[in-house]
């Protein structure tokens, strides 16, 4: 019984820590890029996209498609570095608890 009991403490503190991680993880922001910096997309930790920077001399109508899969690409790098920035919190978070590999708690 007093095993439970202490499993449950640790839960709720745990859930706590959560919570809080999810306030700073909305604070943190990350920048992706592509084309050479050319285009670059700020997102915050959590995945909102938070800014968009277009360097003019893509803004020709011949170059539409170009543009559009460079934002994707920044996009996409930028995910994956806010995808890190989470891992990278969670694993402070959760060290030392017996949570199986792979299970995302965000």
């Amino acid at each position: 019984m007093r095993d439970i009991m202490g499993m449950m403490a640790k839960a709720k503190e745990l859930q706590q820590k959560m919570q809080e991680a999810q306030g700073e993880l909305d604070q943190v922001t990350v920048e992706g890029a592509s084309g050479g910096g050319l285009v670059a997309v700020t997102l915050s930790a959590k995945g909102d996209l938070r800014g968009l920077k277009i360097d003019p001399s893509l803004l020709k109508p011949e170059d539409v498609e170009i543009l559009e899969d460079l934002i994707v690409a920044a996009h996409a790098d930028a995910r994956t570095k806010a995808e890190a920035a989470v891992q990278e919190k969670m694993q402070g978070l959760t060290a030392g608890l017996p949570i199986p590999p792979g299970m995302k708690l965000f």
